[in-house]
């Protein structure tokens, strides 16, 4: 399946923020609690970036997501990374990462991290495919016992 757009979408869509309850609500399940996410809470405030993948060229359903948060002049954070379930394996997730990437290249960030969680191997397998690294622990994931963090250098 490759029948998908991905747009820019404000934080605040309602279609973003299903699947970012969507997302939550597997992580809860995942960790058995909903204190699994080290440090501060990404909002509208603080991303740069809202990328939405639809189905059939736009106007069909919302797919996946995913987000860039600024971490200094030349580096970002991947957040908010997500596939709907009957999505899954289809490219969905590896096109939505190349399109966060292109957007950090344009805005002139070389390096993106970000914070998956040690209850997360599929995630973990998945940006170790897409050429990301395992990294020390950053930011303020510094100290968790739960974070693994990556981080890909994209020129």
């Amino acid at each position: 399946m490759s029948g998908w757009t991905i747009e820019a979408l404000d934080w605040n869509d309602p279609e973003g923020a299903a699947l970012r309850a969507a997302q939550r609500a597997e992580l809860d399940a995942r960790y058995g609690s909903e204190d699994h996410e080290p440090g501060t809470v990404p909002s509208a405030a603080d991303i740069d970036l809202f990328l939405v993948a639809r189905d059939g060229g736009g106007a069909g359903a919302a797919l996946a997501c995913g987000a860039l948060r600024r971490l200094d002049a030349g580096s970002a954070e991947v957040k908010r990374m997500y596939v709907a379930p009957q999505a899954r394996g289809t490219g969905v997730a590896a096109a939505v990462l190349r399109a966060l990437e292109a957007a950090a290249v344009e805005r002139g960030w070389t390096t993106l991290r970000l914070e998956t969680g040690h209850r997360q191997p599929d995630a973990e397998r998945f940006y170790r495919r897409q050429g990301y690294r395992p990294i020390p622990l950053f930011g303020a994931y510094v100290g968790s016992a739960i974070s693994v963090c990556y981080e890909r250098v994209l020129v």
